[in-house]
């Protein structure tokens, strides 16, 4: 059965349904964030609240300038004011990073690293221990045999008699170290005594506390190093963190190193008084032995301290002293430090003297021992990364 056809086309559309005027413009200024309603609300909040501030004027330009220079100014004031404290913690980490390769050796030995971090701390304390122990009473006896030869020097150089003085008597300086120039020498030593108490207390608080920091910051040192790693972009963090290996592992063998070469001056100093009858020959090795820890100029201070002291026996034993660490001085730059520390640092000796200057001049003898593997470190971050980038554009 066929169907009837419909004409689709002749079909009338549905009409839109009628809306009031005045029911379309309520329900089109009801709506929020439409409509002159909103537009009205907004000038009435605007003429309330008054105009907005310009970011740009002059005013608010150098409002923000200073807020933010009297908070610059009060975080350098808290920090000036901590700076002895902060000095500590950045002794410690640093002995911390230098420890880190004997500890990394036992560990890689099968060691837990918490026993591994205890063995090495008591190895430690127990070599100085045993060096306190064995040395004090020498050290004692011998600087209780300085203080009773100080007078007598002081009269040889008043009276222009003996080694001493005679050398004085050339030298014009009777006056500063004999006479009355000694005088108020004498008493601002005399003076100085009263504050040793205090001095000697707080050494031994700096020990203790770089001591104890010593050991959190070893054992920790694995979760700091993720700690700054994780502070790199992701993409970037497996080149960082072996920039940061190597440069650790630079500091560790520099310290190391540094220790090592201290401890052949010390006992190189023993021998050569012991064999010529140098006076204090414990003390001096001891001298010798920390102030050869200060690169460059350590050893050379150490070595006129030393001869000075021979000026005791005779001239020409002084001479002799002199020469010996000229020679030594020759031998722990060339064949000495670029043996232990080939591995350490590679850094060309300009760099070495103004590393040590400047270190010095900021942090005293602290920045003088860690300026050259900051520096070694400084050098190692632009070969990797700024040079190749400079190279490449």
């Amino acid at each position: 059965m066929p169907f009837p056809e419909v004409a689709l086309a002749d079909a009338p559309l549905p009409e839109r349904p009628s809306v009031d005027p005045a029911a379309e413009r309520l329900i089109t200024t009801e709506v929020p964030g439409r409509g002159p309603g909103h537009d009205r609300a907004r000038a009435r909040a605007a003429r309330r609240l008054g105009r907005p501030f310009d970011r740009q004027s002059p005013f608010m330009v150098g409002f923000a300038a200073t807020v933010g220079a009297l908070f610059a100014i009060a975080l350098g004031a808290a920090v000036y004011s901590v700076r002895n404290t902060l000095v500590l913690v950045f002794l410690a980490l640093f002995i911390a990073v230098g420890l880190e390769p004997v500890v990394a050796f036992a560990t890689r030995h099968g060691i837990r690293r918490s026993y591994a971090v205890f063995l090495v701390i008591l190895a430690a304390l127990g070599v100085l221990t045993a060096f306190v122990f064995s040395a004090i009473s020498p050290i004692q006896r011998e600087i209780k045999q300085l203080s009773t030869q100080v007078p007598l020097w002081r009269g040889q150089i008043a009276s222009g008699k003996g080694t001493i003085g005679h050398l004085a008597k050339q030298l014009h300086l009777s006056y500063y170290l004999g006479g009355s120039g000694t005088g108020t020498l004498a008493k601002g030593l005399a003076s100085g005594a009263l504050g040793a108490g205090e001095v000697v207390l707080g050494a031994v608080s700096s020990v203790l506390v770089v001591t104890v920091l010593t050991v959190y910051f070893l054992a920790a040192l694995p979760a700091i190093k993720r700690f700054f790693v994780h502070l790199v972009p992701r993409s970037r963090r497996d080149r960082f963190g072996l920039l940061l290996d190597e440069v650790l592992a630079g500091v560790g063998g520099y310290l190391l190193g540094n220790l090592f070469t201290s401890l052949v001056a010390g006992v190189g100093t023993f021998v050569w008084a012991t064999a010529l009858g140098i006076p204090y020959a414990i003390l001096l090795a001891l001298v010798v032995a920390l102030f050869d820890l200060i690169p460059v100029v350590g050893s050379t201070i150490a070595g006129v301290v030393v001869s000075l002291i021979a000026l005791s026996v005779s001239l020409p034993i002084a001479i002799a002293t002199a020469v010996f660490y000229i020679a030594y001085r020759f031998v722990e730059d060339y064949l000495i430090v670029p043996r232990v520390m080939r591995q350490a640092v590679n850094v060309s000796p300009v760099v070495t003297v103004l590393a040590v200057i400047m270190g010095g001049a900021i942090l005293g003898i602290i920045g003088a021992l860690v300026a050259i593997p900051i520096a070694a470190g400084i050098k190692l971050v632009l070969e990797q990364t700024v040079f190749p980038r400079l190279d490449d554009n």
